[in-house]
């Protein structure tokens, strides 16, 4: 797919890997849907910032897991741009969720964000992307679908869900719409890292570094582009899948 002129929606578009996903799409020519919750300023700076590049772009309010919000979302881009030609589900919530626990609200924050709200994204896009004969989603999952964070359950299951989703909307969209996913490695430290924690993740990679979010936008700009590649992931990781056995 050509990205010149298309629409993209990026979920947790406005902040971190998800706000470089949206730079790099507006740079590439596409009009940009910045979907946030709560960030509001960092969604309409990121979305100004697009706007710079010479492209259209708005801001979307929508809690993801709220499946009316997410309709609200899209019919508002619908008005706007005339239709979503592209979808990054970027938008997870990263919270310990203990087990066993006596309280499963955690658990169904972090599920309902990450896997069900991509599900409502994709569900609600997917009809213009099928008119159009064209579409591409790409679904930002991460090292969890394959190797378990201690602690992380609700995390590592939705990214596993995601992951699996994937392929079954590739299934299910074809041939018109494209479904593909990114797992990121280290590239951004979550905000309680100490240096001790980035040095050490930094050691345990092939590269021995840390990743950058545009390390991961170059690669959904790849899979929005490759016409080819469809129920695939590319991992964006350093090695660190391998460098942890060294």
């Amino acid at each position: 797919m050509k990205i010149s002129g298309k629409t993209a929606l990026v979920t947790g578009g406005g902040v971190r890997v998800g706000k470089a996903i949206t730079l790099a799409l507006a740079g590439a020519g596409a009009n940009v849907v910045v979907n946030y919750s709560r960030s509001a300023q960092e969604a309409e700076e990121t979305a100004q910032a697009a706007r710079d590049l010479g492209v259209g772009a708005i801001t979307a309010m929508a809690d993801v897991s709220d499946s009316d919000q997410v309709s609200r979302m899209v019919a508002q881009a619908n008005e706007r741009f005339g239709g979503v030609d592209i979808l990054v589900n970027s938008a997870s919530l990263w919270q310990k969720t203990p087990v066993p626990t006596d309280d499963v609200t955690m658990w169904r924050r972090v599920i309902g964000i990450a896997l069900d709200g991509a599900f409502f994204c994709s569900n609600a896009t997917a009809p213009h992307m099928l008119a159009a004969g064209e579409g591409a989603m790409v679904n930002i999952v991460d090292l969890s679908a394959w190797a378990p964070f201690p602690h992380y359950a609700a995390h590592g299951a939705a990214k596993s869900g995601l992951l699996a989703l994937t392929r079954q909307l590739a299934v299910e969209l074809a041939p018109a719409v494209r479904v593909n996913a990114v797992a990121p490695g280290p590239v951004l430290p979550p905000p309680d890292y100490s240096p001790a924690q980035v040095d050490r993740t930094a050691r345990q990679t092939l590269l021995g570094r840390w990743g950058t979010p545009e390390d991961i936008s170059s690669a959904v700009l790849f899979l929005v582009q490759a016409d080819y590649i469809n129920a695939e992931c590319i991992i964006v990781d350093g090695g660190e899948r391998y460098g942890r056995n060294r």
